[in-house]
C-alpha cells in the first residue's frame, strides 16, 4: 500500500447523505470536532451544491476537507469544482471525469470493485479509488487484491463501521468512507452532536491504531 496523500491524514472520510441540508452544517462540525479530516457532502442530498459552497468556505470548517459525493459525469464534476468541493468521489468509473478533476487539481476517487477496474481507475490517474460496494466483498478480498498490486491506493467504501474499520486498514485501505455508520439519520433527526463527534473520535482513533500496528 502507498502512503495516503495530506488529506487523507486522518484516515477517515465521512459521507454526509441526508434527507434535506437543515443539520448539514451541524453534523459536518460534529465530525470536524473528532478530527475527521475530509468530509463528503453526496449530490443526493437536497440542496447539495449550495451546502458544498457555505461549507467550502466555513472559516470554522478550515481544518477540513469538503468533498462532493455521487458525483456521476463531466458536468456534475464541473458544478462542484465550482462551488468549492476539494475532492470529488463517484459510484463508478469514468475516466472523462477523472481526467476533469486532474486537469482542475481536485482529487478524484472513481468507484471500482475488480481488480481490472480498480486498476484501471488508477492508471486513469484517480488520487485513490474507492472499493464499492465493499460490504460486498470484505478486508480479506482487499488484502489479496493489493497483494499483487500493492501499489494501489484504495478507499473502502459501503459496510465500513466503527467495528471493522481497522480490519480495513490492516487489509491495506489507504483510508475508509464511512457513511450510516457514522452520520446515522437517528443522530441528525435529534442532534446529538457530542455523540457524533464521539463516534467520528472513536472511528479516527481506531484507524490509527490500525496504521501504527
Amino acid at each position: 500500500m502507498t502512503e495516503p496523500p495530506s488529506w487523507l491524514a486522518s484516515g477517515v472520510i465521512a459521507v454526509v447523505r441526508l434527507p434535506d441540508a437543515t443539520n448539514l452544517r451541524a453534523a459536518t462540525a460534529a465530525v470536524v470536532a473528532g478530527d475527521v479530516g475530509a468530509v463528503e457532502i453526496t449530490l443526493t442530498t437536497p440542496g447539495a451544491l449550495e451546502a458544498i459552497s457555505d461549507l467550502a468556505s466555513d472559516e470554522g470548517l478550515k481544518g477540513c476537507m469538503i468533498g462532493a459525493g455521487t458525483v456521476l459525469d463531466v458536468k456534475a464534476a464541473r458544478d462542484v469544482i465550482a462551488r468549492g468541493a476539494r475532492f470529488v468521489v463517484s459510484p463508478t468509473f469514468d475516466r472523462f471525469v477523472v481526467r476533469y478533476c486532474n486537469d482542475h487539481h481536485v482529487p478524484c476517487l472513481p468507484g471500482a470493485l475488480t481488480p481490472t477496474e480498480l486498476l484501471a481507475a488508477s492508471r486513469a490517474g484517480a488520487a485513490a479509488v474507492k472499493l464499492f460496494p465493499a460490504s460486498a466483498v470484505g478486508p480479506r478480498y482487499l488484502q489479496e487484491v493489493l497483494a499483487p498490486l500493492p501499489f494501489l491506493r484504495v478507499v473502502p467504501s459501503g459496510g465500513v463501521s466503527l467495528e471493522n474499520a481497522g480490519e480495513w486498514i490492516r487489509a491495506g485501505a489507504a483510508a475508509v468512507s464511512v457513511g450510516g455508520a457514522l452520520v446515522s439519520s437517528d443522530i441528525v433527526r435529534d442532534a446529538t452532536w457530542p455523540e457524533l463527534t464521539r463516534r467520528a473520535r472513536a472511528l479516527v482513533d481506531a484507524v490509527a491504531a490500525a496504521r501504527a500496528a
